[in-house]
């Protein structure tokens, strides 16, 4: 992998901010999938974690990606209205990215992912909403996304729409390959029975080598690995991390 960069974090921290940083260089953020934190908490975050080159991954709020009906709605604190929601490119969605935005500005990133839900399915409407909305977006973002509905891997248009905007398609690898990226961006949620994902499963030796041997593969210049498996993420990423470090030694 020689020129290229691997970042590996977890999703969320799972212990003190500043400890977590002394071990990894990248966190994604889970709360901004859900509501907004205040200004004073992003910056109490800053302050913890004490280190200017650590980096933020913000999981893009659900007002953008989610339906209004959807149950985890009530969480946003915002009012149910058909305007915003399902990358819809309408003025309550692109108001709600400003909000978003501030949030990018205050922890200095300039890194989202986006996670659509299962039943968010590549129909034309979708297709050319989710086009629209990602137009309308800032550029100079690193934006992916992660889609969880089968039809979109059928999608020429799904791959077009990557590759027109520069986005990349975020992906568990050991499930799934990315149709388009200019950058890597794999989150491992754990095991899968059928469609269901097993969110408290332990990766074990083999299957971390496995996905040492997919990410060595598929390598680009900058490749970020997060992992999500609930408990287990922690252990996980710190495996991962030092089996990668012994292979470029």
């Amino acid at each position: 992998m020689e020129g290229s960069e691997v970042i590996v974090g977890c999703c969320g921290f799972q212990i003190s901010k500043r400890k977590y940083a002394e071990i990894f260089d990248i966190v994604e953020v889970q709360e901004t999938f859900y509501k907004l934190p205040s200004l004073e908490t992003l910056r109490r975050w800053r302050r913890e974690v004490s280190r200017d080159s650590f980096q933020f991954s913000l999981k893009a709020w659900m007002v953008f990606t989610h339906s209004p009906s959807s149950a985890l709605w009530r969480k946003t604190g915002i009012p149910p209205d058909d305007e915003y929601g399902s990358l819809k490119p309408t003025g309550k969605n692109l108001e709600a990215w400003n909000r978003f935005r501030e949030v990018l500005k205050e922890l200095n990133s300039n890194l989202v992912v986006f996670q659509s839900p299962p039943s968010f399915k590549a129909t034309e409407e979708n297709l050319r909403n989710a086009r629209e909305f990602f137009s309308s977006l800032d550029t100079g973002l690193m934006l992916g996304w992660e889609v969880r509905d089968e039809s979109w891997y059928g999608s020429e248009s799904f791959r077009r729409m990557l590759e027109d905007l520069g986005m990349t398609h975020v992906v568990d690898p050991l499930y799934e390959s990315p149709i388009y990226g200019k950058f890597r961006y794999y989150r491992l949620h754990g095991s899968r029975r059928g469609k269901k994902i097993i969110y408290t499963h332990k990766y074990s030796e083999e299957e971390l080598s496995s996905l040492l041997e997919i990410v060595e593969r598929n390598s680009m210049k900058l490749n970020y690995v997060l992992f999500n498996n609930a408990y287990h993420s922690l252990e996980s990423a710190k495996t991962f991390k030092e089996m990668l470090r012994s292979q470029l030694k």
